[in-house]
């Protein structure tokens, strides 16, 4: 246990530059969203009738098809996440933890690349997507107080009940709707946003008007957020979100079918397969919980405690127990200690050195040195002292902030 714990320790320095790429992803979220050609000719409409009108919608219900392709302008991602998380729940460092249908590992394959997924959706207490890799898939089932999922390669079963909790599946390792991240960005837009219908566009043969997003601010990576809202419904459909950097969208996901019809039950029926090696979430949280890390374990979760204050648009302000807020809007930063020294390339698991070469420039100003994690939408300035600097911001930014807390 001891040399576990040794093992986790060293791994978890490793996690601040890793999930500066995990997290950006998440908090975009996955959104169906790619527009067909063709430009619908609809009725006029203000962005404020708009926003009214997401905010009427009720859409509990819907099945379909689509693709998501993110692009934060990082090295290959391969296998390197997995590899990160394996050699945590190992314990030695050395990514050979056995394969899991743990969503907080499997869902990171959507950080890079283009994948395939279905979703199905019957109100609250039932969602289904489906991860499609070949003839290999991945399943995510939430079924009222349950959440199955299953890895037909590894042909591994994750269970997790939600219990005492009033009935409540937990709902962190499922995906948010178009709607809730819709509702985000508008709720965190202010004085510092420009919000605009720019025009009309057809979503999996639905008409959609397209609402435009972007900071007024200067030193923000984010360039636009376009938000496609269904005509008839009101519920957002498309989500594409441009960085100043240029190049492909760092989110480009879409319907290629959509349906608002009710499921069938038996959508979310789960059956473990003949074979199968099921592992229950308790089990998981009790084995690799409270010890993980050990005195840096903290790093991960106050990493997205930060970016749960930020937000999509770096919006938003920290409780007294969360990380220091620096500025406001699009450019503003959240400063935390991780309680761990910054990490050195040659100590790093053999799976992450020639990513944290490429992700990582070594950077030095008042406040002494320390390395620059980028995406093209994220950064994070991790001091040598392990002050960590994160947000939506030119890496200048993040520097000088670092400067102006000495």
């Amino acid at each position: 246990m001891a040399a576990q714990r040794a093992g986790q320790r060293k791994t978890s320095r490793y996690v601040v530059p890793v999930a500066v790429a995990g997290i950006a992803a998440a908090t975009i979220g996955l959104v169906p969203a790619l527009a067909a050609s063709g430009d619908p000719d609809l009725p006029e409409i203000t962005a404020q009738q708009l926003i009214e009108k997401i905010a009427a919608s009720d859409t509990q219900t819907l099945s379909g098809t689509f693709k998501i392709s993110t692009d934060l302008g990082l090295p290959a991602l391969d296998g390197l996440l997995g590899g990160i998380a394996g050699g945590m729940a190992s314990g030695d460092g050395s990514g050979s933890g056995e394969a899991s249908a743990d969503p907080s590992a499997q869902l990171t394959k959507l950080v890079s690349g283009t994948h395939t997924l279905k979703v199905a959706a019957d109100g609250p207490e039932r969602q289904k997507l489906t991860l499609l890799d070949g003839k290999e898939q991945y399943s995510l089932i939430h079924d009222g107080d349950e959440v199955w999922a299953y890895d037909s390669r590894s042909n591994t079963v994750f269970h997790e009940k939600g219990g005492d909790e009033g009935g409540k599946a937990p709902e962190k390792e499922l995906p948010a709707s178009p709607k809730e991240l819709a509702d985000e960005v508008l709720k965190a837009a202010g004085d510092t946003t420009s919000i605009a219908v720019g025009g009309t566009a057809n979503v999996a043969g639905r008409d959609a008007y397209r609402l435009v997003v972007e900071p007024k601010q200067q030193g923000s990576t984010v360039d636009s957020i376009t938000i496609a809202v269904d005509a008839a419904t009101g519920t957002p459909l498309k989500f594409t979100l441009d960085s100043t950097s240029g190049g492909k969208p760092v989110l480009d996901a879409g319907f290629t079918k959509v349906d608002f019809g009710k499921p069938a039950a038996s959508e979310f029926d789960f059956t473990v397969p003949e074979g199968a090696k099921v592992t229950e979430g308790d089990q998981v949280e009790k084995e690799f919980g409270a010890d993980r890390g050990g005195d840096h374990g903290k790093a991960p979760e106050d990493l997205e405690k930060a970016f749960g204050d930020l937000g999509l648009g770096g919006l938003g302000g920290a409780d007294a127990n969360g990380p220091e807020i620096i500025g406001e809007g699009w450019t503003a930063i959240a400063a935390f200690d991780s309680g761990a020294p910054a990490p050195k390339t040659e100590d790093a698991p053999k799976e992450a050195q020639g990513f944290l070469d490429a992700l990582g420039d070594k950077v030095s100003g008042k406040f002494g040195s320390g390395t620059v994690f980028k995406t093209k939408i994220v950064n994070a300035l991790m001091t040598d002292d392990g002050k960590v600097y994160v947000g939506a911001v030119t890496p200048q930014a993040l520097v000088d902030a670092a400067n102006a807390a000495k």
